[in-house]
C-alpha cells in the first residue's frame, strides 16, 4: 500500500511539472532562438514582469511581445498576468512575488534570490532536519551494521537474503533510524530546484540583473566562453565543491553499499557541475546557498547529537 502511495505521489508531482507553466522561449519568425545582443542569453516569451533594459526590451518589441499588456516587475502580484495552471500558480508566480517584493526593498536581484533560498530552507528545516539526523544515526549503528555484513558475507540464498533485510530492520528500529524520513528532501529538491528555474527565465528583474560582476541570466559556458569572463570558473568551482560536500555530510547509507554509494556521489558532484555550466547564474547562485544551508545544518546537528550523547 504504501508503494502505491509513493508511486501516486511522484505521479501527481511529475504532472504538475509537465501539464502547465513551461517556460517558452522567444523565438523569431522564422523560429530562429531571440538573444541578448549584450549578454548572449536566450530571451523567455511568457515573460512575467517588464524588462528594463533598453536592448532587452527592443528584443521584445521587435519580436510581437505586447509589453503594455505585462505589469512591472515592482508592481508584480501572485494574480498577475490570470490563472495559468497549478505549477505556475502554486510554486512559480508565488516564488516570484517573494522574490520581486525583496528585491523593491534590498535593489539586487541576487540578495533577494539568495534570502528567498534561505527562507525556503528554513521554512523546510523540520524535514532537512530529519535527513541530517537519519545520517548521524546510521553513523551510530555502524558497528552493528558492520556485524551484520560480516555475518552473511558470501551467503547469497533467498533465506540468508530474508533473514539479513529481517535483522537489518531490527537494528533500524534499534536505533530509530527511517530511511524513507533520509529521502524527503531529496524528493522535494526536484520541484523546488524545477520553480526557481521558472522563476528566473520568466523575471526580468532576475535575469537582466549581475551580482559581483556576473550576470544573472547568462549561463556560464555563454559568460566564459563567449564573453571570456573567467570569474564564472569561480561560480562552477563553487557548485562542484558545495555539491560534493553537501552529499558527503548528508549519507544516510549502510555499509553494504558504502562503496557504490561514494561512486554515486562522485558521479552525480560531476554532473551537477557539468550541469552548472550550461544553467543560469542565478540558478547557481541557488543551489550554492542551498548546499551551504545544508552543510552548516548537518554540521549543527552533527554537535548537538555530540552533546546529547
Amino acid at each position: 500500500m504504501k508503494k502505491n502511495n509513493k508511486k501516486k505521489l511522484i505521479i501527481v508531482l511529475c504532472s504538475l511539472v509537465l501539464i502547465t507553466g513551461c517556460t517558452t522561449t522567444l523565438k523569431t519568425e522564422d523560429k530562429k532562438v531571440v538573444k541578448n545582443p549584450e549578454t548572449g542569453q536566450s530571451l523567455t516569451a511568457n515573460i512575467l514582469c517588464k524588462p528594463t533594459n533598453k536592448e532587452t526590451i527592443k528584443a521584445y518589441e521587435e519580436n510581437g511581445v505586447d509589453l503594455a499588456a505585462i505589469p512591472k516587475c515592482s508592481e508584480f502580484k501572485i494574480t498577475s498576468g490570470g490563472y495559468e495552471g497549478l505549477w505556475t500558480s502554486i510554486f512559480v508566480k508565488p516564488l516570484a512575488f517573494i522574490i520581486l517584493f525583496i528585491n523593491n526593498y534590498l535593489k539586487s536581484a541576487a540578495i533577494s534570490l539568495i534570502i528567498t533560498s534561505i527562507a525556503l530552507r528554513l521554512v523546510l528545516y523540520p524535514v532537512t532536519k530529519k535527513t541530517a539526523m537519519q545520517s548521524e544515526l546510521i553513523k551510530k549503528a555502524k558497528p552493528d551494521l558492520d556485524k551484520l555484513e560480516k555475518k552473511y558475507a558470501n551467503k547469497t540464498d533467498q533465506d540468508s537474503l530474508m533473514k539479513k533485510s529481517q535483522e537489518m530492520t531490527m537494528i533500524y528500529k534499534k536505533y530509530n533510524i527511517n530511511p524513507i524520513s533520509g529521502c524527503l528532501f531529496s524528493f522535494l529538491q526536484l520541484p523546488l530546484f524545477i520553480a526557481f528555474l521558472e522563476a528566473i527565465n520568466r523575471v526580468p528583474s532576475l535575469f537582466e540583473g549581475t551580482f559581483l560582476t556576473l550576470q544573472l541570466g547568462t549561463t556560464p559556458s555563454v559568460g566564459l566562453f563567449n564573453n571570456g569572463h573567467f570569474v564564472y570558473v569561480i561560480l562552477i568551482v563553487l557548485v562542484g565543491l558545495t555539491t560534493y560536500f553537501s552529499f558527503n555530510l548528508n549519507k544516510t547509507t549502510a555499509t553494504a553499499t558504502k562503496d557504490l554509494m561514494a561512486n554515486m556521489t562522485n558521479v552525480m558532484t560531476g554532473m551537477i557541475t557539468v550541469m552548472a555550466i550550461f544553467m543560469p547564474t542565478a540558478l547557481c547562485i541557488y543551489w550554492i546557498t542551498t548546499n551551504v544551508f545544508t552543510i552548516v545544518q548537518n554540521v549543527i546537528v552533527k554537535r548537538d547529537k555530540e552533546v546529547t550523547v
